[in-house]
């Protein structure tokens, strides 16, 4: 089955189908819920749980629950070790195949997704997508236990861990554990002293990406954070949050 358009080829007729609304931007499928809308069914039915909070998928070894069958899958290997996703450049093999996906764009090093309101570019659509929300201030993600709102479903996830208080990372040189993987990683480097992230212009290091990221930023003078009111543009999104409460 060919795509008449892009001549792309394909296994079934749905699937030709749902691809040709790549081409035509048709969302049949609209969410009962909110105003997004959705070119394939399960895409839909996957957006819903976002709602429902409903995580009908279950690990048989941690109990640990999910919204998507693909998600129980990839959250396994996290105890098998398993990686079956391998690039044939390096040696360097992943859980999860979007991860793959994101380390071949680290060879390639090409942008193709630009911002059309700040031109900035971006080597996915999701990470497009995630910094559109820099400009609109869309936070479609809410916490079913306060109704707060978050931007990505990852910032959600790590919110609700501070209403169950579960902290099931936990530091190997010392008793500490922690919500959020990142900060564990980032705890880690206090007792080791390393700082990973080095400046390609100064060679200055940090023990942190978002701090070597923001000083980047003294060399570029970019300010990627603008105020959709005034249009006065910041380093940081917290100079931003700040500069918003002025409005």
């Amino acid at each position: 089955f060919q795509c008449s358009t892009c001549q792309k080829t394909f296994k079934t007729s749905p699937e030709l189908t749902i691809h040709k609304r790549s081409h035509t931007k048709e969302k049949p499928y609209q969410c009962c819920f909110c105003p997004k809308a959705f070119s394939d069914l399960s895409n839909l039915n996957k957006h819903k749980l976002s709602h429902t909070g409903e995580k009908p998928f279950q690990c048989s070894t941690c109990q640990k629950a999910f919204k998507t069958s693909s998600n129980l899958t990839v959250h396994k290997r996290s105890h098998t070790k398993e990686k079956p996703f391998q690039y044939f450049y390096c040696p360097k093999a992943f859980s999860h195949l979007g991860n793959l996906k994101r380390h071949k764009l680290s060879h390639i090093g090409e942008k193709q997704f630009p911002c059309s309101t700040c031109k900035k570019a971006f080597k996915t659509s999701s990470d497009l997508t995630r910094h559109n929300r820099s400009h609109t201030g869309e936070k479609p993600f809410q916490c079913s236990s306060c109704q707060k709102t978050f931007k990505t479903s990852p910032e959600l996830t790590r919110h609700k861990r501070s209403h169950t208080k579960e902290k099931s990372f936990q530091c190997c040189f010392c008793p500490m554990s922690f919500s959020v993987l990142s900060s564990l990683n980032g705890h880690k480097l206090s007792h080791t002293g390393e700082k990973p992230f080095k400046c390609c212009t100064c060679q200055k290091a940090f023990n942190h990406l978002h701090h070597l990221n923001t000083h980047k930023l003294s060399h570029t003078g970019e300010k990627p954070f603008q105020c959709s009111t005034c249009h006065k543009a910041f380093t940081r999104s917290s100079y931003l949050n700040k500069h918003k409460q002025s409005h």
